[in-house]
């Protein structure tokens, strides 16, 4: 039997996040380094360092390179608290894709790779992006990649464009997915500042809360050692599901804290407004909407702790996280849309941060994967399986 019951432990992890961000990140979110392209790194520095004071910094990455060490559901915990805030995440060096990078090169890099790369990352002296999605290849089928890296002696060459990476305007390095000729797809590791790596341009998106937002990259004769291979080469499709599995979860458990605080604002605005005689939140177009919430916000963490109890029993997960992905994705965007329509005319306006978490949530229903791809996912394993007897 699953027990969702809190521990003390988790209690008390849950009751230091939240409130930590209620008092040291909530502060922030109108401060101007926090613009429409995401916190500035000077905010976020800041912000790590209050997160690395009050021994919160990193809480899903390893203890030995300075990251809290928690496991997949206390991860949920934590992370839940910390999206009560855009900034929360960004404080709590937890956000995408820093989060998912620290965990694959943890699971795939060599002792090297992870000395220069692990460590200051999880320290928050630098961050990362990942070098995937192409404007005309590679995406939601990551088959399709168009980027290559041909040996040349002991190096590879890469060339290519990659567009909507987050995070890649100030990184410190990147994980970039080439197709090696004749081998296979493969990822390779590389300093952002290396000859050959050109940030193009800024990208514009209804989103607005990743460090350094997104952009569009150009790798030209970018020359890497063969040194900075990460996991095998040919073997670059298994490592995006070592990859994507656990970040699809971590995703929901930070949008779902996003959604309780849409929620949560909705649920102050319906006992304050008053309409027809009485607060709105008494008449049932109001009311049943935000029992409605209540509803999704509640399957949507039993979902998440659900999947992410299977990774700490070291289950690979991957299709229940596709599951998990696309249930909560949009469950979660139903709990925004709804909060925007209870405010009326307020939740159309940055009077409140709902309008912001509307245009969030609803994107990540593209990000790692649209809901479509993973249906698809889901469909051909059901078809699959053996019939009942």
């Amino acid at each position: 039997m699953i027990d969702f019951t809190l521990s003390p432990a988790q209690s008390d992890l849950q009751a230091r996040v939240s409130a930590f961000v209620a008092a040291k990140v909530l502060p922030f979110e109108g401060d101007p380094r926090n613009g429409s392209h995401g916190p500035s790194d000077e905010l976020r520095i800041e912000l790590n360092a209050l997160a690395r004071e009050a021994g919160l910094l990193a809480p899903h990455a390893p203890r030995q390179w300075g990251g809290m060490g928690l496991n997949h559901v206390d991860t949920a915990i934590a992370f839940e608290a910390a999206g009560f805030s855009p900034l929360g995440p960004i404080a709590l060096h937890c956000a995408a894709p820093d989060e998912g990078n620290m965990n694959l090169l943890a699971r795939v890099g060599t002792p090297a790779q992870q000395q220069r790369w692990q460590a200051p990352l999880v320290r928050g002296e630098l961050r990362s992006c990942f070098a995937m999605t192409e404007p005309m290849g590679a995406g939601a089928d990551p088959t399709g990649i168009l980027t290559t890296a041909r040996r040349d002696g002991g190096d590879f060459v890469v060339d290519g464009r990659k567009w909507l990476i987050t995070g890649a305007k100030g990184a410190g390095f990147t994980i970039i997915m080439a197709d090696v000729p004749d081998e296979g797809p493969t990822m390779l590791l590389a300093d952002m500042a290396s000859p050959g790596i050109h940030y193009r341009r800024d990208i514009d998106s209804m989103d607005s809360s990743f460090t350094g937002g997104h952009g569009e990259l150009e790798f030209a004769d970018l020359r890497i050692p063969a040194d900075q291979v990460l996991g095998e080469v040919g073997q670059g499709f298994r490592y995006v599901q070592v990859r994507l599995a656990p970040a699809r979860l971590t995703h929901c458990m930070r949008w779902l804290g996003a959604a309780v605080r849409a929620q949560s604002i909705a649920l102050d605005y319906a006992r304050r407004r008053q309409a027809f005689g009485r607060p709105i939140g008494e008449h049932e177009g109001i009311g049943f909407q935000l029992a409605d919430n209540e509803i999704d916000l509640q399957q949507s963490r039993l979902l998440i702790w659900w999947a992410a109890g299977l990774l700490d029993r070291g289950e690979k997960a991957r299709h229940e996280s596709s599951l998990v992905k696309t249930a909560v994705s949009e469950a979660l965007f139903r709990v925004a849309d709804r909060c925007v329509q209870v405010l009326g005319g307020l939740g159309v306006t940055n009077d409140t941060v709902v309008a912001q978490i509307f245009r969030e949530i609803r994107a990540f229903r593209i990000y790692d994967g649209p809901s479509e791809v993973h249906r698809w996912a889901i469909a051909r394993r059901i078809l699959k399986a053996p019939k009942e007897a």
